[in-house]
């Protein structure tokens, strides 16, 4: 009995071997094609969504240049409200509703300028009439939108300021001194847009009889210049970028009076080198709000200003021994009692919402604990419900919560671990949300107030089964041990027949830039090609160092005057605690990073040579005197002011120590990163008689795209991982 039983066994074993090599045989692999020309892994996505007033609907746009309008009841469409193909018009990217929802703003034909702005073909369309109209006929405009009475539009063209009326699609210029190079009325400049995430300035009163609006004289700002390499002779492009330490433009804030054609100065105070980090008005239409931030970043005032007579007062100030976290556009919330406004702040360490009654002077906090609130979402005046974005149960997740306005009843929202995130209706008594972990793509569902679920909008299940017929791995969060008392959030991605007893090749992915994260139990596309790469046999790991989001004001700002420094050890901390894993072969583990991960691969095979064979670093920084102002500063303050910070933690000042494989990549074209930095680099190379690689990509920018570029460059980079790692 006792041998036919082994016998069994061993029949069973065998066969489950032959059976499970037959499955491995049947399994795809994936291939840059399926990732980057196929798109086989791409996740869908409910983008554009607008809530309509009567919040029981809600429209989106289609690629197709649909507007479709859904009932939030049932979550089935109810018609279409516009569709592209009845008219003369392509490429429909954006829209907006006038505020009686009879007219919808139409942005077609869009012409890139850089990360956030945009030129287009603004189109009106009226939903009673069906009639189509071009906004203007005077060429591209740029950040149209409606006055909140929406009976006029406003919008910025060759850097001044129009109005068109609605009724009479009459055009008015309120700004004539706009001069590419020189002056800009109505939008911000380079650095602002890169550094501040917003492109339009200016903003409507909210009685529709009021303009206010940034003017930025850049015309001290250096010019930068790039060669484009289009035709028989390259063409040379240059645009205004204060590098750290350098001049910035200067920034005046200014209100037209539609009634009177009159235009207002705000008094933003005596000091001409500081940031206008937003404007908006509050509940009052004769009172502007501005936020000023002085050079260093460090202190933040919200004036009150008089859009009469410019006259101003401060309301609120902030001031940090480091520094203060960029504003948002909702950094400040006003709201509808006239007599308080939500802001964010670190004063107790972390990041958290407070109320301030500006009549009273009172400040209370809204939030409290040892956790970072991510941002804001709503308040509903009804309930007096506040809702947001939290990492209260740890740095890797995100949750929707909503908390009374008094601090009062915080109740999480969202009820699934991972990566949430909402959007609420105008009337507060639906919302959408969406959840996605870092092993399964985002599923967006319906529910009404109460919670209840309505019905599943979108689950990405073709997604899901792709990524089961290829043979997906999961990853897996670790909590590796850094030293100095620390722990640092990781994942790791294994081979789907990992073997614990085989020695793995390391492969680690960084970005490791301030207030950064990419530790998160969130899906990402770009994870498709470390997929590809873990078929091949590699193990990718990515670790979160001091510097990144998350974990509270200290860890996040651990890394002030000293960029770099603390980041990189950390790195190599965490890739001396892999080598010590015995699935992990230690004379193999390389590092890959894009932009600040450029920085830190260079700075990882400059300062551990014996550690790293191979990095590729992809649009680096390479002395941080190359870089913007606004960033640089802020994490470093001037190079006159901490030349020592920045000259110790750049790369190209540390080329003598490399000895392992290097892969540089740089778009020539790069506004953000310049190609500088990399040509700076190649001399140091050179100058040490250290071999590279190199790969530069003409007429492309930092994200390198376009032409073929993407799957152009995912090749190279995977021969140079399988030559040398």
């Amino acid at each position: 009995m006792k041998s036919t039983l082994k016998a069994l066994n061993l029949f069973i074993l065998f066969f489950g071997i032959a059976l499970n090599g037959f499955s491995q045989a049947q399994q795809k692999e994936i291939s840059l094609e399926d990732i980057y020309k196929n798109f086989v892994f791409y996740p869908r996505s409910i983008d554009k969504i607008r809530s309509m007033n009567d919040g029981l609907y809600y429209t989106t746009l289609e690629h197709t240049g649909i507007i479709s309008r859904w009932d939030y009841a049932t979550g089935e469409v109810v018609d279409e409200i516009f569709t592209a193909a009845g008219h003369s018009i392509k490429g429909v990217s954006d829209y907006e509703f006038s505020a009686d929802e009879r007219k919808i703003l139409l942005a077609t034909a869009k012409e890139r300028i850089y990360r956030h702005s945009y030129k287009a073909d603004y189109f009106i369309y009226n939903r009673d009439t069906k009639e189509l109209l071009p906004l203007s006929s005077g060429g591209k405009q740029q950040l149209a939108s409606f006055s909140p009475d929406g009976k006029k539009v406003a919008f910025v063209r060759d850097n001044n300021l129009f109005v068109t009326d609605m009724g009479s699609m009459s055009e008015l210029q309120i700004t004539s001194d706009g001069e590419h190079g020189k002056i800009i009325n109505g939008a911000t400049d380079w650095v602002y847009e890169e550094e501040f995430g917003f492109a339009k300035g200016f903003a409507w009163s909210p009685d529709s009889k009021k303009i206010a609006y940034y003017r930025f004289d850049e015309s001290r700002v250096k010019e930068f210049s790039m060669a484009m390499y289009k035709n028989l002779y390259p063409e040379e492009y240059r645009f205004k970028y204060p590098k750290a330490g350098e001049e910035n433009s200067l920034v005046s804030i200014h209100t037209y009076l539609l009634e009177s054609q009159n235009t207002v100065k705000m008094d933003i105070g005596p000091i001409a080198d500081q940031y206008i980090g937003r404007i908006l008005w509050t509940n009052d239409p004769e009172k502007l709000s501005i936020i000023r931030i002085n050079r260093l970043q460090n202190a933040q005032d919200i004036l009150h200003a008089d859009a009469k007579t410019g006259v101003s007062e401060v309301v609120l100030s902030e001031r940090n021994e480091r520094y203060i976290n960029e504003p948002n556009d909702h950094s400040v919330v006003y709201l509808p009692d006239g007599q308080n406004f939500v802001f964010q702040s670190e004063r107790s360490g972390w990041l958290h919402f407070y109320l301030y009654n500006f009549v009273s002077k009172e400040l209370k906090p809204i939030t409290s604990g040892d956790f970072d609130i991510i941002s804001y979402l709503g308040y509903d005046a009804k309930t007096r419900n506040l809702y947001f974005l939290s990492h209260e149960r740890g740095a890797i997740y995100k949750d929707v919560y909503s908390i009374q306005i008094d601090g009062t009843k915080r109740k999480r929202i969202s009820t699934e671990d991972g990566w949430n995130g909402a959007e609420f209706s105008s009337s507060f008594k639906y919302y959408i949300l969406d959840h996605a972990t870092i092993n399964q793509p985002a599923k967006y569902t319906l529910h009404n107030s109460k919670g209840k679920q309505i019905r599943v909008l979108e689950e990405n299940s073709e997604l899901k089964e792709k990524m089961k017929e290829y043979s997906f791995v999961s990853h897996e969060f670790l909590s590796i041990p850094a030293g100095e008392g620390l722990n640092l959030n990781a994942w790791l991605m294994k081979p789907a027949d990992f073997d614990p007893s085989k020695k793995y090749p390391l492969f680690m992915y960084v970005y490791g830039g301030p207030q950064s994260q990419e530790v998160i139990d969130n899906f990402s596309f770009s994870d498709m090609w470390f997929q590809m790469l873990v078929q091949k046999g590699y193990i990718v790991a990515c670790v979160d160092g001091r510097g990144t989001d998350g974990r509270g004001e200290d860890f996040r700002k651990a890394t002030y005057m000293q960029l770099g420094k603390y980041e990189t050890r950390d790195q190599i901390a965490a890739a001396h605690w892999f080598g010590e894993q015995a699935y992990i072969d230690a004379s193999r583990i390389g590092m890959f990073g894009w932009s600040y991960g450029g920085y830190m691969s260079l700075s990882c095979l400059f300062s551990a040579a014996d550690l790293f064979k191979m990095a590729i670093s992809v649009a680096p920084v390479t002395n941080w005197r190359f870089y913007d102002s606004v960033y640089t500063e802020r994490y470093m303050r001037k190079p006159q002011d901490n030349p020592g910070g920045y000259d110790e933690n750049s790369p190209i000042n540390h080329v003598k120590k490399m000895k392992g494989k290097l892969l540089l990549v740089h778009g020539m074209a790069d506004d953000n990163v310049h190609f500088q930095n990399s040509t700076e680099l190649v001399q140091k190379l050179i100058e040490h008689n250290k071999q590279f690689d190199m790969q530069f990509y003409p007429n492309r920018n930092h994200g390198i795209y376009g032409g073929n570029s993407t799957i152009h460059l995912y090749t190279k980079m995977t021969d140079f991982i399988e030559e040398n790692l």
